[in-house]
């Protein structure tokens, strides 16, 4: 097409004359396929030049006075402009303009007649919905889309699409759908219970109702579309019972899943036979395993949603029992591929489903969910009836299981203990390696989770086992996992249960060490590792005898191949010289630190890598403290980068974990999962803020950089633990800072740079205060606060401590909103004692800042004395109803003891405050 003839063919489709236009539209739909294609083309052009004017002359004719073919054709090239990515089209638009094209949808719904049109115009909705929803600028619409709904003579297909749009804007502007709850919910109940109806109409209409049930505001409403569930139930069963609507079927089940995460009680009428039907889906092997998840999906939804309706589903007869029968069945979907055997993979796969990794996921939701004393005792007798049977897959299931549900009910586990040990202990034995990999991993488990009693107790059974199932070298997968094993056991705080087996564990571990696998060394390197760890000064007397060994892994490992278990060598050296002391590692330092210099030279990719050597720099740094101030400049560059790590922001939250980012680390781009990211960003923050509490005042070259780094990230809300770890490592900066400044070493630092420093933090951190809405991360915050301020609090300016003030009343204000939560929740019909332990948990956290406050308050008062009055006036206000009986202990002892350190600070100007 002759480019400089396009201009003038656009403003003359555009123009007044509509002769050009009309035959514009008729080559859309020509029989002449080079006809199509200059008009499509044409069309491109001007959406990407002049989308305004495009767009006023398809919506000018969808009005009453042109050809019925050319409005039909016009809403569709209407849909077509508006339907792009990310709504691009319809947000570049001028508002006046988008004000036209919503005027005239609302006035074409309202009188407009053929279907055509209609389903042009609700796909055009569709596409526009989630923008008008986000700034609530399309009320008018509903009346007329009402009147959609409520047509009968409207095709079945068009008025299912109508109502779902119509349930989903009722979300955002409930109040005008109230007068139309009697008729839709006749409506419904109509389409629902009509078998003549097509199938997909039916369906339609159940994800309508779903939709709409979480708008509607008032509960007593809410209540008249019970009757509705049944017909729900059907419409989902008989899609099933048609094979070929299963994917159908799926959107139903997805619906269904948001309504029993969002509206759980309105299921409680007929819960058992809602949740029978899902129990059928969940085991029909004829249908999907998409479709068998998603029904155990909405059971664990229900089962999850605790703070909503708190001990529902445990009333439901033999549910527990059940729904663990059903999940434990998942992981019996196991294969014995021989490849698993010889793998020398960490996480090879072989042989394992979907079904047996979704199955492993739910038990752990489940347990976690319902609670040990509901959960344990069901699960037991499950369990042992599996481990005495023939199959390996039933028996390698009970002892997957037993580790998956061990953290969720490890307090009540505890009380069975004994009977739980001798299970694994006896499948130590299990003539299948997979049934003693399992066995292995579950006593791994069980060291963390019932810590440190299993170690008291059974160190004299677990240790034996474990050294022999160390010397399996026909199975190099049970070798290596029980050398991982001994790791998991040296976590608790117990040399004792270690002591007593040094030389045969590390014997074994040196024995392992000279095996060809790669996969058994690096996991003889993590149990040394842990050995060293815990056993402290005791592993002075094995040094000379174990370095040598690692570092003859550190030499032999120089290719790309043996990377990382060169890493793993130089972690496990950290960890050995944190045991044994500066004195007895000083001779090995140098050479170790060429190590460390080698591996900042090499191009590092793995996220577990960049860990390793992260934290093991700052274990010798730990050990030999000052001494590393050397190979400061090696560390420090890599550790600033690895904190400023940021995950692709285009990337949704959902999807954040599991996706693959590209960040700089060193030279170049490196790829590394979402949740690597997460997890190498928060442990960065955290060692910044141990360099700081090692090197003290001589970490002050690093204070501003390493300052500059953390504040913005006390707002990083994709990760906890970021947020975390950056509120512990700002709040260590400043007693570097004044470490610094006081022995003269800060080059350029005075008194006014450090007063400046103060108050950028205590800024920062307060400002934290007033968008954190966890309540664990808020009583970090505000510990963090506490230990700035008794460093410099005597520097603070009187807005500074106001605005101190305002974030403490910020706190209690949120605070008291979630107790009054927590209050309301425990008065639910469904409220057992399970649910209690729960909320005492919970609580505990809102002690924990309401302590974390007084402490801040006393430091104000310690510091100001009387002129901190006026500002403490200010705040009795919030202070006073926290005395009440209703409160918490922990509220009413701060208040008290704030109020008589008041008085001794303060003397008779605050007795009259006291009264």
């Amino acid at each position: 097409m002759d480019s400089e003839l396009i201009p003038f063919q656009m403003e003359a489709i555009l123009g007044p004359d509509s002769q050009p236009f009309q035959t514009f539209i008729s080559d859309h739909w020509s029989n002449s396929k080079e006809k199509r294609s200059k008009a499509e083309w044409m069309f491109n052009m001007m959406k990407q030049k002049d989308p305004e004017s495009i767009a006023l002359k398809l919506v000018d004719y969808l009005g009453p006075s042109h050809d019925i073919y050319y409005r039909e054709r016009c809403a569709g090239l209407l849909r077509k402009l508006l339907n792009d990515n990310d709504l691009c089209t319809w947000h570049n638009l001028s508002v006046s303009t988008q004000s036209t094209i919503k005027s005239m949808i609302v006035d074409r719904f309202s009188v407009e007649e053929p279907g055509f049109i209609i389903q042009e115009l609700l796909i055009t909705v569709w596409t526009l919905i989630d923008s008008v929803r986000a700034d609530k600028t399309w009320p008018e619409l509903l009346p007329p889309l009402y009147q959609r709904v409520t047509n009968s003579s409207l095709d079945p297909y068009l008025k299912g699409a109508a109502c779902i749009i119509f349930a989903i804007l009722s979300k955002d502007i409930g109040e005008t759908t109230a007068p139309c709850i009697k008729d839709l919910h006749k409506l419904f109940l109509n389409t629902l219970n009509d078998d003549t109806l097509h199938l997909q109409v039916r369906i339609t209409a159940a994800r309508a109702v779903i939709t709409f049930i979480q708008s509607i505001p008032s509960s007593n409403e809410k209540e008249r579309f019970q009757e509705l569930l049944p017909g729900m139930m059907r419409a989902l069963t008989d899609t099933l019972n048609n094979k070929r609507r299963e994917d159908a079927a799926e959107q139903v089940l997805l619906f269904l899943i948001k309504l029993a995460k969002n509206e759980p009680r309105f299921l409680r009428r007929q819960l058992v036979d809602v949740v029978g039907t899902m129990f059928d889906i969940a085991e029909d092997k004829s249908l999907e395993e998409t479709t068998r998840h998603l029904a155990i999906e909405f059971v664990l939804a229900l089962v999850e949603a605790r703070e909503k309706a708190p001990g529902m589903m445990k009333k439901l007869p033999l549910f527990t029992t059940t729904c663990f029968a059903v999940l434990l069945n998942l992981l019996r979907d196991i294969k014995d591929e021989p490849s698993w055997h010889s793998s020398e993979i960490w996480n090879d796969q072989a042989g394992v489903t979907d079904n047996y990794i979704y199955g492993r996921e739910c038990l752990s939701r489940f347990s976690k969910a319902l609670g040990g004393k509901t959960i344990a005792p069901i699960a037991l007798e499950q369990l042992d009836a599996y481990l005495i049977v023939p199959e390996w897959e039933k028996r390698h299931a009970a002892l997957i299981a037993l580790s998956q549900i061990a953290e969720g009910s490890s307090k009540v586990m505890m009380k069975y203990l004994e009977q739980i040990m001798n299970m694994v202990l006896h499948a130590f034995q299990d003539p299948h390696p997979r049934v003693r990999w399992a066995a292995i991993n579950a006593v791994a488990q069980f060291s963390i989770d019932f810590s440190p009693h299993l170690q008291v107790q059974y160190h004299n059974f677990v240790l034996p086992a474990l050294a022999a199932a160390m010397d399996d070298f026909q199975h190099p997968r049970v070798q290596a996992h029980a050398a991982l094993a001994v790791s998991d056991f040296c976590k608790s705080d117990k040399p004792e249960t270690l002591v007593p087996y040094l030389d045969r564990i590390l014997n074994k571990q040196l024995v392992l060490l000279q095996n060809d696998n790669e996969m058994v060394q690096r996991a003889a390197l993590k149990a040394l590792s842990g050995i060293a760890d815990l056993s402290k000064e005791q592993f002075q007397a094995y040094y000379d005898f174990v370095m040598p060994y690692l570092k003859t892994i550190r030499a032999n490992a120089n290719d790309k191949s043996n990377h990382k278990l060169q890493v793993r060598a130089f972690e496990c050296i950290s960890l050995v010289a944190l045991a044994v002391g500066k004195e007895k590692f000083r001779d090995d330092l140098e050479q170790v630190m060429e190590v460390l210099k080698s591996f900042q030279k090499s191009q590092v990719r793995e996220a577990d890598t960049i860990v390793y050597i992260l934290q093991a720099s700052n274990r010798i740094c730990q050990c030999i403290g000052k001494d590393f101030l050397p190979y400061m400049s090696t560390v420090m560059p890599s550790l600033v980068e690895c904190a400023q790590f940021e995950p692709d922001k285009t990337v949704s939250t959902d999807k954040l974990y599991d996706s693959i980012h590209k960040v700089k680390f060193g030279k170049e781009m490196i790829c590394i999962k979402g949740s690597d990211l997460l997890e190498v960003k928060s442990i960065a923050c955290g060692l910044l803020g141990r360099y700081a509490h090692n090197l003290k005042e001589e970490f002050y070259p690093w204070i501003s950089q390493a300052a500059s780094v953390l504040a913005p990230l006390l707002k990083f809300y994709m990760d906890d633990d970021v947020r975390n770890y950056a509120n512990y490592a700002l709040s260590s900066l400043l007693p570097s800072a004044e470490l610094a400044v006081e022995k003269g070493i800060a080059q350029g630092g005075n008194q006014s740079y450090f007063k400046q420093l103060s108050g950028d933090i205590i800024l920062a951190l307060g400002n934290a205060l007033y968008s954190e809405s966890e309540a664990k991360i808020s009583a970090n915050i505000l510990w963090g606060l506490n230990e700035c301020l008794l460093i410099c609090g005597s520097l603070l300016n009187e807005d500074q401590v106001h605005s101190i003030i305002d974030e403490i009343k910020h706190v209690l204000m949120e605070s008291s909103r979630r107790n009054g939560e927590l209050t309301k929740r425990a008065k639910s019909e469904d409220f057992d004692a399970e649910e209690a332990e729960l909320l005492r948990a919970v609580r505990e956290l809102e002690d924990e800042v309401c302590i974390n406050v007084g402490n801040i308050l006393i430091t104000l008062i310690h510091t100001f004395k009387a002129a901190f009055l006026p500002f403490f006036d200010e705040l009795s206000l919030y202070l006073l109803p926290m005395m009440g009986k209703d409160k918490t202990a922990a509220e009413r002892s701060m208040c008290f003891h704030v109020f008589d350190i008041l008085v001794v600070y303060c003397g008779e100007a605050a007795l009259k405050r006291k009264s």
